[in-house]
């Protein structure tokens, strides 16, 4: 690394940005033509519908620091960052979005406490302009849920794919293989020092969040799921708590009904024990296989070895 004038890619994952490519390129470059750093713009279109890829080719040919990879369909965002950490050319690299909820002006602050030594530079989103209470609850609740399965005391709630990464991460990120991968669960396992930075997240300037509900909660599945395999162990558990729970509520029942002549009149019935006790198996069982099918899925696309992404076109 030159240590006067480090090289800096800038990593943009774009899907359905039209409202936004241009204004944020302008508004990103004027920030960066002030700054110390070299730099380079990567621009990544995950199989956009409408002209967003037009509008980056039109960036591109007007801006020598930029440039672009485009899929050939929708991937995902984690394709799409990890297709520019394969492709980026600098000394660390920032992921940031081009919907303008992360503040371009913190871009100096990463750069300065990367260079004082730290490898992973971390935003953490303490408020988010704009965010429904139901959006920022199931953020909560997610990285509660995942510190628990994990065992994981020094997980931070509200991370971000906001951050600078290291050249020596990254290297070491690009040999992992995984699949269905969550990249800030993944650059957390490379450890490496690290810092976070709090930021406040800006509303949106045009346009509607490309992730919707059903990804959110794939992304959630994917990152629990790829994890950790605690899941596994608590519905062993479970199943253990249930079964003994259930034997000793039948044989309560039947000490009650059929051995002390039903004091408490209850008038339970043999077909009704029965039932119950049926109830509880076959909870289980569905439990178990539900979340064993999340586990097999996994396993499935991992042995499929197809490419994490397709690219179709690349300046």
């Amino acid at each position: 690394m030159n240590v006067t004038t480090p090289f800096i890619s800038i990593l943009i994952p774009c899907y359905n940005e039209e409202p936004n490519i241009a204004w944020h390129h302008s508004k990103l470059t004027s920030f960066l033509e002030k700054s110390t750093y070299r730099y380079e713009i990567i621009y990544i279109d995950d199989g956009s519908r409408d002209n967003t890829l037009a509008l980056i080719k039109g960036i591109v040919r007007d801006d020598n620091h930029s440039r672009y990879l485009s899929f050939s369909r929708n991937f995902g965002k984690e394709a799409a960052i990890t297709a520019g950490m394969r492709a980026a050319h600098g000394d660390a690299v920032i992921t940031i979005d081009a919907d303008g909820q992360h503040p371009i002006e913190l871009l100096d602050k990463f750069v300065t406490l990367w260079r004082e030594g730290n490898d992973v530079v971390v935003g953490v989103r303490v408020a988010n302009q704009g965010e429904g209470f139901i959006k920022a609850a199931g953020s909560k609740l997610f990285y509660k849920s995942l510190r628990l399965l994990d065992n994981s005391k020094n997980l931070v709630t509200a991370t971000t794919d906001f951050s600078l990464i290291d050249r020596r991460v990254i290297d070491e990120y690009n040999k992992l293989t995984e699949r269905n991968r969550v990249t800030r669960n993944l650059i957390e396992w490379l450890g490496f020092k690290r810092t976070y930075i709090s930021f406040k997240a800006n509303s949106r300037h045009a346009g509607t969040a490309a992730y919707s509900f059903r990804k959110l909660m794939k992304l959630a599945l994917n990152g629990a799921v790829s994890h950790s395999t605690r899941p596994l162990k608590f519905i062993g558990a479970l199943g253990t708590f249930i079964s003994i729970a259930s034997f000793l509520a039948v044989s309560c029942l039947m000490l009650e009904q059929y051995i002390l002549s039903d004091p408490l009149h209850l008038a339970i019935s043999g077909t009704a024990i029965l039932a119950l006790f049926l109830s509880f198996m076959i909870g289980i069982v569905l439990v178990c296989q539900g979340l064993l099918a999340l586990y097999l899925e996994n396993v499935y696309h991992e042995t499929q070895n197809r490419p994490l992404y397709i690219i179709r076109e690349e300046t």
